[in-house]
């Protein structure tokens, strides 16, 4: 039952250099801004990590241009969210801190304006902070209409430059209509052309003029189902694509909403690859990938109605694990990273690699030195929160997924936190990496399972949270 440390692939072996493009940052930060990179962050809304053909486990070739991407640049095997539900990740994304602790621990809270940000840290070592696309950070406020409406520059979490976006944008867009905000809160209405697409014709139009150095941020709502109809809607172009798709392993046996919905799930997530691709030669064609981070990644997966009634909000690799590539100065290196990361280590690398000062507050750490194989001091196992559907806590390691949940709470109730947790769920994701036999409550896995719930209270405490995990779900036998 011991865990092992993934092993270098060949990849990593052959190509991994010397990261001296970011070793140096602190050189950067006096030379000039001419030298330091521009940062461009691509969130997709729940894509599955493993649907990007690099990952090779899906035979469908829905993403060459993302694992194109892959080749040149960094390929994250193993990223996860720091909590399963678009505003409390996005905040751990934007933050480097876990929900317990930025606020945003269910969807329709917001940021505290004190909150340490990625933008806001960029902002003060120089660059300017712009954003595009879907928020989701703003908070009720007031109530719906700041949900639907524009987004005061204060909940806007350090983005002041540019801004161009919706904090719900689910609820104020359809595929081919809807309304985003400009800075002074104005609508910016499209009609009749694709939502990605219009997105990423804004982000052309403000990289034709942009002065580096720039941090610029795409939010897409791709790849996520449209709310009031509870369907997934790909171009029309892509519709019928995929008639007869492969299943992925951990769907299969499980009933859900799948069957009528993978084809068009799979349709969106061809056009978001080629998204991706147009993003890459327009930053290409403007000679700005040169000197441009890429990052692609997502705010959580999707389970499809397989593991409760809803899409994501669980402690599966369907929900919590992520993609993640990065190219660009320093990541140019066609190589594979199999330790694991949480969202909550991004803004401590991207403010690491664009050589600016890293908030004390932050929890999560830069992962920098994984690159260059610097393994030994790197805590390889990522702390996840749970409370939407259930409140609950968890823990990944390299070999298992452990998770506790709060034992007299209603499903949907939503609570912060709780006193007491119980063990709910583990798997062996070596033996089982489709996570279909639960291991808690199996006497033979008791001294392991007993080990975990120590880690993860251990992490509970560390964010502050004086919590206990107790006893098990279901009777041990």
């Amino acid at each position: 039952m011991n865990e092992s440390a993934p092993r270098p692939t060949r990849r990593e072996l052959l190509r991994a250099a010397p990261f001296a493009a970011l070793s140096t940052a602190a050189a950067q930060k006096n030379s000039g801004a001419r030298s330091r990179p521009n940062v461009v962050l691509v969130i997709s809304d729940q894509f599955r990590w493993d649907l990007i053909g690099a990952m090779g486990l899906n035979p469908m070739n829905l993403t060459p241009n993302l694992d194109a991407m892959a080749r040149r640049g960094v390929l994250f095997r193993n990223a996860y969210c720091n909590q399963p539900v678009c505003a409390p990740a996005r905040g751990s994304i934007f933050t480097g801190q876990y929900p317990w602790n930025h606020g945003v621990w269910k969807n329709g809270m917001g940021l505290a304006e004190t909150a340490p940000t990625l933008a806001g840290a960029l902002r003060n070592s120089g660059y300017t902070a712009n954003y595009i696309g879907k928020w989701h950070l703003a908070g009720a406020g007031a109530g719906k209409k700041e949900m639907l409406g524009p987004v005061p520059p204060e909940r806007r979490g350090g983005f002041l430059d540019l801004w161009q976006a919706s904090n719900v944008l689910e609820l104020t867009s359809h595929a081919y209509e809807g309304d985003l905000y400009d800075n002074d809160g104005k609508p910016i209405h499209f009609s009749g052309t694709y939502r990605s697409d219009f997105i990423t014709q804004l982000a052309e139009k403000f990289l034709a003029s942009a002065k580096a150095p720039f941090f610029l941020t795409l939010s897409y709502l791709e790849v996520h189902h449209q709310n009031d109809i509870d369907k997934f809607v790909p171009p029309k172009e892509y519709a019928g694509r995929y008639p007869n798709p492969f299943v992925p392993p951990d769907l299969g046996p499980l009933p859900g909403s799948w069957p009528s919905q993978l084809s068009d799930y799979f349709a969106c997530v061809a056009k978001m690859d080629e998204t991706v691709g147009t993003i890459r030669r327009i930053l290409a064609s403007k000679g700005l990938d040169r000197n441009t981070i890429l990052i692609f990644t997502s705010d959580h997966g999707c389970h499809f109605k397989t593991r409760n009634t809803e899409y994501k909000r669980s402690p599966h690799e369907s929900s919590i694990h992520v993609p993640l590539i990065v190219e660009g100065p320093g990541f140019d290196r066609g190589a594979e990273i199999g330790e694991l990361v949480g969202q909550v280590d991004y803004a401590p690398t991207l403010l690491a690699a664009a050589g600016a000062a890293v908030p004390s507050r932050m929890e999560g750490h830069s992962f920098l030195p994984l690159l260059d194989r610097q393994t030994e001091n790197w805590r390889n196992e990522v702390y996840f929160q749970m409370a939407e559907f259930v409140t609950g806590r968890g823990l990944r390691t390299p070999q298992y997924t452990y998770a506790a949940m709060a034992p007299k709470t209603a499903s949907w109730r939503q609570v912060r936190g709780a006193e007491e947790y119980v063990e709910w769920i583990a798997y062996d994701n070596f033996a089982d990496p489709y996570q279909h036999v639960n291991l808690a409550g199996r006497a033979p896995y008791k001294a392991q399972l007993d080990h975990l719930r120590e880690r993860l209270v251990s992490r509970m405490k560390e964010t502050g949270e004086r919590a206990e995990v107790t006893g098990c779900w279901f009777p041990y036998s």
